[in-house]
Order: C-alpha cells, then structure tokens, then sequence
C-alpha cells in the first residue's frame, strides 16, 4: 500500500466484554500494520487483554489506562462484563460514561493528540466527546450489519407493544431488508428494559443515536456475507463511510499459547492431543455458548442428556456460575456426566481455543448461541451450525443463518424453546452424518469468507479504503 499513516494518531476505545474487545483488538493489529500511531483507552483490570498487541507492536501501540469508574451495581474490582451476570451490559455502559471528563483531560494535555476515535458501538457517548474535541468518531460494531439494523431502527423509531403484558406480540421492521419480524422477547434486554425519561435509558439512546450521527462505521462483517444490510446502514447513515472488514482473526488465525481470553482446565496442547486421536474427520461436535451465557439447570440437563444419548463424539466448553452469579437457576454439568461419556466426550471448563478446536479436521459440527464471532468463527472454519439463540443479537443472527444462509438448523431459542434431549440426540447424529445440504452451503461459504480477507478481496479493500480516510484526517 502506497497509503502512508505514520504519525496519524488513532485512539482505540474497546468495551470491556470479551465478544466486544478482541475482533476490535484484531482490527487494532491491522491498523498497525499499516503504520498508525494507536492509543488504546482500557481500565487497569483490562489491561492483561493488550498483552500480545503491545508485545506485537511495541513501538506504535501504547495505552491510556484510566480508573474504571465506581457504580452501585459493580462490585469494586469488576471491570468486565464476563464477571458479572449478562444483564450487566447496560449498568457497564452507564458507568464509562463517566470517562468523558478524564479523556477530555488526557487529549488537551497530549502533544499530539488523536485525530479519530474508534469505539465501540456500547460507547455511543464518545460521538459527542468527539465532536466538542473536533476530531471524528467511528463506530465499531462487533456485531453483524443485520443485527445493527435492528438496533438502530428499535432506537431510533421506539417501537412499543400494543399490550404491554404480552411477551410473544410481533414487533416488525418493514424498513429493514426482507422485513424481519420478532416477538417482544426476543427483543434486545437494552432495548425492552427502556424507560422513557429515565435518565440511564436516554443516556443509553443517546449513544445509539449517537452511532447513527458518527463519521463512519467499521463492521466485522463482509460484503458477501451481509450485502443488502451493509447498504441499509449506508443509506440510514446517509453516506458511504461504512466498511466491512471481516471475518476479524486473530493473528496467526488461531488463538494460540497467548492467552486471548484466561484460564481453562484443560490445556490447548491436551485439546488438539484428544481431536488427533479422532481417527475419523468431521464427526466431532463443538458445543460452546460463549463467554456470557450461563445455561440454566433446564437447559443444561437437557443437553448433557442429548450429548450422552446420541453417542458422537464431542468438546463442551462450558462457563460456570462464579459468585456473582447469584441466581440460583443456572446450572452446571450434571454429577457423573463425564465419568459416563468417558472417551468420546471432553469438558473444557473456562476459556477453550475455539478457533483452533472448529478448524481441526475432526470437527463436523458447531451447537452454538449465535454470538456474532462464534457465528464469523463457524463460517471460517466452514462447519454447519446448530443454532440456539439465547439473547441480544443472536436471534437475529440466528435467522440470517437458518433462513437466508441455509448454514444452521435451529435447535432451540433461549429459555422457551429448549430442545428434549431425544430431539437434540437425533440432529446430532443426523449432521455429523455429512448428509445434509448445510454442509455443502457450509464449505461454500467457508470458501467466499476466506477470499474477502485475500489480498484484492472485499474485507481487503474495505480496510485499505478506511487507511486511506484515517490517514487523509492528518492533512
């Protein structure tokens, strides 16, 4: 690239969940790679996630480490989401707001202060924090074009329910490409939880608002991928400083021995040990809902019970309850679980190498919640999916899955619709057989995933297009 980006200065403003933080830790690589001065803004407990970008790039990356502010609702010492219960989004939100002074500080006191900000879609506020500082502020979104859509037209149009009490009314989006249409529960917590006049749920649309209103809008998505959506977004922008960048990977495409995300009971090298001895490919079964999602003891029993019925083989990373989390429906792995699917079955508790574990050759089959990196992970890997929606986005996703990619089979939909264990033992067995045609679509779009982030492919060009109107800022 003949595009020169040196003492072009950037600051990076991630929000502190793990689905949030690392593909905009990835975009933060590439950026680097192509010669910017980058501040990375995080709080002291967060620090630990920069550890590989900062040994990566010691010379052009450097950080703004600022308290993480007191709130009522966070214990002292919490800094991110994945220790708190997964309503916590919002009280997260809310607290960083209280930022806006320290960074003000920290810009008008710099030498040679950033000439854009690049934060996170849950950072709204910093659209206003950029303009009172004169530079430009581009969204980051972590989730697809699609998903964004919804939140933008749920925050902007404030649809309400007829009946306030019923939890299965529709709520349609006719302005939206093909015109989804969802009942109220599916609905975004953010969203539902609104509360016109409250001042933490107008802080909370005022950030969206504020997406709307931003210079410019970074996806990890592709144009393949999301093509009708990426032009919604244009047009509800109105320009075209909307650039899908993904599928966002880590370094080396595979999660390896830096510890991206913490500590896990089983290490890497025994994982990929286990799947070597899987002497036939594709019929191991990935099971992973993220770094968020608690199960509840419903939905855990019934799939321990599908997984033991069927007979695949399979991996389960699953998250536990910490103390924190103090409802007492989520559930962990049911007592003698292990001992009885000994040899075809491996627990992983905590962090599991997710894309290392669905690129190995042994693995024919994803059961995921739909978060947008697992869903960008599966399709990288080319693997079909089994959908299980729990919340946020993922519903969304979910469809864009089942219905329009035709990648997924949808097995269950948060609490309401959980899977029986015989149900979710026949899928199993049924798509590990390799007879079904979300394979083919699955290694097809494996395939156009991987031509966008080539060099001259979609993603590429996007990226090379943002370096230029980042850089073209320093003139």
């Amino acid at each position: 690239m003949t595009v020169s980006a040196t003492n072009v200065h950037i600051l990076i403003f991630p929000y502190p969940a793990q689905g949030h933080m690392l593909p905009l830790l990835d975009l933060t690589h590439q950026l680097a790679i192509h010669g910017f001065t980058i501040t990375i803004l995080v709080t002291p407990k967060n620090l630990s996630f920069l550890n590989s970008l900062l040994s990566t790039h010691p010379a052009s990356i450097k950080t703004l480490v600022l308290p993480f502010p007191s709130h009522p609702s966070i214990p002292p010492g919490v800094e991110n989401n994945k220790d708190l219960p997964a309503t916590s989004f919002r009280t997260i939100m809310c607290a960083l707001g209280q930022l806006y002074d320290p960074i003000t500080q920290w810009f008008k006191s710099h030498p040679s202060p950033p000439v854009a900000i690049i934060s996170d879609m849950f950072l709204g506020w910093t659209h206003k924090l950029a303009c009172e500082l004169g530079i430009h502020r581009i969204v980051f979104s972590p989730s697809g074009a699609m998903g964004l859509s919804n939140m933008y037209t749920l925050w902007r149009d404030l649809p309400r329910r007829e009946n306030p009490h019923d939890e299965n009314e529709v709520l349609s989006f006719p302005n939206i490409p093909n015109s989804p249409k969802y009942p109220w529960w599916q609905i975004s917590p953010l969203y539902r939880t609104f509360v016109e006049g409250d001042p933490d749920s107008e802080f909370l649309r005022d950030g969206f608002l504020g997406n709307m209103a931003s210079w410019g809008l970074v996806v990890n998505s592709f144009s393949e991928l999301e093509m009708v959506y990426l032009e919604h977004l244009k047009k509800e922008m109105g320009h075209d400083r909307v650039w899908a960048v993904g599928p966002l990977l880590p370094p080396d495409d595979g999660d390896g021995p830096n510890q991206r995300v913490g500590s896990s009971s089983v290490e890497v090298e025994e994982i990929i040990s286990w799947l070597d001895t899987c002497e036939e490919d594709h019929k191991v079964v990935y099971v992973c809902f993220g770094s968020q999602a608690l199960l509840t003891k419903h939905q855990i029993n019934e799939l321990a019970s599908g997984l033991e019925k069927s007979g695949v083989r399979f991996i389960w990373s699953v998250k536990e309850p910490t103390e924190i989390h103090v409802e007492s429906d989520y559930g962990t792995v049911p007592s003698g679980f292990e001992d009885r699917v000994a040899g075809r079955g491996l627990v992983i508790r905590g962090w599991a190498p997710q894309v290392l574990i669905l690129n190995h050759r042994a693995v024919g089959a994803f059961l995921t919640h739909c978060g947008w990196n697992s869903v960008l992970e599966g399709i990288v890997a080319g693997v079909p999916l089994l959908a299980w929606p729990l919340g946020a986005d993922q519903f969304v996703n979910a469809d864009l899955l089942v219905d329009e990619l035709k990648v997924a089979i949808r097995v269950g939909e948060g609490t309401r619709k959980v899977p029986n264990a015989d149900e979710l033992s026949r899928v199993l067995v049924e798509l590990v057989s390799q007879n079904r045609s979300e394979w083919k679509r699955a290694a097809e779009l494996r395939g156009v995933a991987l031509e966008a982030i080539k060099e001259g492919g979609s993603s590429v060009m996007d990226l090379e297009s943002l370096v230029r109107k980042l850089a073209a800022l320093n003139h």
